[in-house]
Formats: C-alpha cells, sequence, structure tokens
C-alpha cells in the first residue's frame, strides 16, 4: 500500500487537485477514456462593452452559428434622465437596422422599501408587444438617482437558424425611487420570439429618452 499512495500522492497538487496523469484506467475502474475537460468549458465570454453617457451599445459580431445560445449579461445599468425605459432590439442585417418584428409576454412583481406595498402582475405597458418591429422596454420610470441600477440577463437561442423563429428570455431586478414615489424593486420577466426565419446577427440596447452607464457582457454557451 505504502508505493500505492505514494505514486497517488506524486499525482496530486498541493491544493488537493488531482493532476490529469492521476486519472487512467490503471486509477479508476472500468474507464477505458477520459476527455480532457478545462475549467469554463460550456461558456465563453465573446466580448464586453462599458457604457459611459453613451446613448446605445451594438453588438454587431460575435452572434452567429458558434453557438446555440448566447447570454447577455447586464451590470448595473444606470439612466441618466429620469423616467425613461431600458430597452433592445435585434438586427438581421449586422446591425443597419434594428426593427425585428417581435411578439413576446411579460409580468413583473415589485415590493417597496416600507413593507407596505407589493404585487405580481401581468404587464402591458409596452412590454407584450404583438408583432411588433419596436424595443422590447423594461422598467418604464427608471431614474437617474445615484443609488438606482438594473442588472440581469438575456438568453438568445439558435438565432443563426435559418428555419425557425428565434426565442428570447429575459429576466432583469431595477429598483426606482423617485418619480414613481417611494423605494421599489421591480422584477421583471419577459419571453418573446423575433417572427423572422432570418438569422439574427446583432443588437442594440438603449434607454427610450437620454443616455446611460453600464457594462453588458456576452456570452456563448456550447
Amino acid at each position: 500500500m505504502g508505493a500505492i499512495t505514494r505514486a497517488a500522492a506524486n499525482n496530486i497538487t498541493t491544493g488537493g487537485v488531482i493532476l490529469p496523469a492521476g486519472i487512467n484506467d490503471a486509477s479508476v475502474a472500468s474507464i477505458t477514456e477520459l476527455a480532457q475537460v478545462s475549467a469554463g468549458d460550456g461558456i465563453t465570454l465573446i466580448s464586453s462593452q462599458t457604457a459611459s453617457n453613451s446613448s446605445s451599445i451594438s453588438f454587431t459580431s460575435g452572434i452567429d452559428s458558434s453557438y446555440r445560445t448566447y447570454i447577455f449579461k447586464l451590470i448595473n445599468i444606470y439612466a441618466r434622465t429620469n423616467q425613461t425605459a431600458f430597452g433592445f432590439n435585434f438586427s438581421t442585417d449586422g446591425g443597419s437596422n434594428y426593427n425585428v418584428t417581435k411578439t413576446t409576454t411579460a409580468f413583473n412583481a415589485y415590493h417597496n422599501e416600507a413593507d407596505n406595498e407589493a404585487t405580481l402582475q401581468y404587464d402591458t405597458s409596452n412590454h407584450d408587444l404583438a408583432q411588433s418591429t419596436g424595443d422590447m422596454r423594461y422598467v418604464d420610470w427608471m431614474d437617474n438617482a445615484s443609488d438606482m441600477s438594473m442588472s440581469g440577463s438575456i438568453i438568445l437561442f439558435n438565432p443563426s437558424s435559418t428555419t425557425f423563429v428565434k426565442h428570447f428570455l429575459s429576466n432583469v431586478s431595477s429598483n426606482r425611487y423617485q418619480s414613481y414615489g417611494g423605494g421599489f424593486d421591480f422584477n421583471y420577466f419577459i419571453g418573446g420570439y423575433c417572427n423572422t426565419t432570418s438569422a439574427v446577427n446583432a443588437i442594440i440596447f438603449r434607454m427610450s429618452s437620454g443616455n446611460f452607464d453600464g457594462t453588458i457582457h456576452l456570452y456563448g454557451i456550447e
């Protein structure tokens, strides 16, 4: 057992991680082949953009047939003006036009800091689009107070398909205060599809009015 223990120990780092040489047919029963797996496989950061008092952010590359699923992570989106809405739209021509026809559904839950108001509701205000080419919007009352922001994600499925429509899902959390009257957290859930069989290959993020700050990451999923 001493020799076996020493051999095993030689393939373990000081941090307790087993080295690739320590896993093979001799060390693990009934294993005939073990593919090499590296940290981070499955999700890949493609690109990131940061807005600083910007009118929009566009991703015009990186959305193609390399991945079946793409995720956009929205980090601390901050409106530069009051009473505005953050939204996005898609393109099938590399960003020359952002006007893809969409049908969507949306609901939100909200709760206030005073703990005396809360609800769960279907949302018809610019959020449940019906064959619309306009932007898909969140949070119609974003404010520019120093502690206001929005974060969340958008998942886009198989955008390079030329057979099917392009489904997307989104969930964001946003707080709003001044214009709405009190501190609220809104959690938005949006689902929909781009009603086109053309490949979707670009996306734009922008406010309904004014500029914004924030960071957006684009990831691809195997």
